[in-house]
């Protein structure tokens, strides 16, 4: 078999080095299988649909201008540059994922193996495609709203709004004194009860 080296693929903006052996893409739906007591047929249930996988198989060899260990350090760099700790979504550009629908990807896994008598690696590369979450953003007053309006809250400035005029006026003003310092005969014991925390 005669492989080609392939300039149609590109991960991140950048050619894959070296030639391409092989590229599989793979879409799954999620099917759910029941357990019915008594039946030898189990029902399925199809969910959804999980991300597509995307396996390319490389063979790495040096040329005149690079070893291979250089040319695989390119594939290195776009698994995980360097002071990078979470992997990021990437671009993917080949005919074989674009018949797949796929425009983004997260390397999921890079693996080399060098044999003892060739001067050449094969290289696998697992990709995922990446598919983004839409969150739904709630502004903080609607969230107020439907709080207010689907429980009780014991915030103080909700619970002023509700008290009726004659009652918050009843708050607002001198209700009378605690029984510790109308029972205090002397200076001191008022002195001390006036130092008590209320």
């Amino acid at each position: 078999m005669i492989y080609v080296e392939d300039e149609r693929i590109k991960l991140n903006g950048v050619v894959l080095p070296g030639l391409v052996k092989s590229i599989e893409v793979t879409e799954t739906a999620k099917v759910d299988e029941q357990e019915v007591e008594g039946s030898a047929v189990k029902p399925k249930q199809a969910t959804g649909y999980e991300d597509a996988k995307v396996n390319i198989e490389l063979i790495i060899d040096d040329t005149q201008t690079q070893t291979r260990y250089e040319r695989y350090a390119v594939l290195r760099a776009i698994f995980r540059s360097s002071g990078q700790t979470v992997p990021q979504p990437i671009p993917i550009i080949s005919e074989d994922t674009a018949a797949h629908g796929i425009e983004k990807v997260i390397f999921k896994k890079l693996t080399h193996k060098g044999e003892n008598k060739k001067s050449q690696l094969s290289v696998n590369i697992e990709l995922w495609e990446y598919i983004p979450q839409t969150i739904t953003a709630v502004s903080a007053s609607s969230a107020a709203a439907s709080k207010k309006s689907g429980s009780e809250t014991t915030d103080s400035s909700d619970t002023q709004s509700t008290l009726t005029p004659d009652y918050q006026k009843y708050l607002e003003t001198k209700r009378g004194k605690s029984p510790a310092v109308d029972d205090a005969k002397s200076k001191a014991a008022l002195e001390t009860v006036a130092k008590m925390p209320f």
